[in-house]
């Protein structure tokens, strides 16, 4: 009987997702990746199987074509055991405060794709009666800031539904985990001058990730200074904080 347990990785396409997947064939899961660039998933799919002789498959997935989603289940060879959705985007907040269309693809591709998807798989693991669903959120999420607020708001959406799915879950047996990295070194931000102590590399995200899933957590800052940094932030008083401009 194979007891091997197998994780579906929503958005697999970033650097963050990479290192992920990397990790669990490192401990011998079975992996199923989900991504927009089919080439893309085929590449990391070869590198798993040659570096970890690792069971991967690869389907289509798009995070704000939310017809599709029934169909990216359907495909899947079988039921996962932790879904981790990764995907997710960023834009400029002054041009998203231009352009509608940045805005809500921000909206969907974070929040409302995010629950589309997660619903389904929600409803699968109650019927069975176990499962585990992280999502990856935001430290930005935690309170909004002028430079960021549109971004923040989605990850402050998808926080708030994964703290409410992980209480309707809990007493079927369904883990929900709710990540926020803080900042992160990845080709998307490797033009910015990130505070070392306060930014992780992708293979330290990984692992942390893993831990959580593994101890059953319910919510990991992957550098546990963001917490109390974001504890701060959220009592400082309103007059003081909108005169700060963060």
């Amino acid at each position: 009987m194979n007891n091997t347990k197998t994780v579906l990785i929503l958005g697999s396409g970033s650097d963050m997702a990479k290192a992920i997947a990397r990790n669990f064939a490192k401990n011998h899961f079975s992996i199923q990746l989900a991504g927009r660039d089919m080439e893309k998933m085929e590449r990391l799919k070869q590198d798993l199987i040659n570096r970890y002789d690792a069971t991967v498959s690869s389907h289509h997935f798009d995070a704000v074509d939310f017809g599709s989603h029934n169909f990216l289940i359907d495909s899947l060879p079988v039921l996962p055991d932790i879904i981790i959705y990764a995907a997710g985007y960023m834009a400029d907040q002054k041009e998203a405060q231009l352009d509608w269309k940045l805005t809500s693809y921000m909206i969907d591709a974070n929040y409302s794709g995010a629950v589309s998807i997660i619903n389904k798989f929600a409803l699968l693991f109650e019927n069975r009666g176990s499962g585990t669903i992280a999502g990856i959120s935001s430290v930005a999420g935690d309170r909004g800031r002028a430079s960021n607020y549109i971004y923040g708001s989605t990850k402050a959406a998808l926080t708030t539904y994964l703290s409410g799915l992980r209480n309707s879950l809990f007493k079927k047996n369904v883990q929900v985990l709710t990540i926020k990295p803080g900042f992160v070194y990845t080709k998307m931000t490797q033009h910015i001058n990130l505070p070392p102590k306060l930014t992780s590399n992708t293979e330290y995200v990984a692992e942390k990730i893993f831990k959580a899933i593994m101890e059953k957590k319910n919510t990991i800052y992957i550098k546990p200074i963001w917490r109390w940094i974001m504890q701060i932030i959220r009592f400082i008083p309103e007059p003081i904080f909108k005169r700060g401009n963060l």
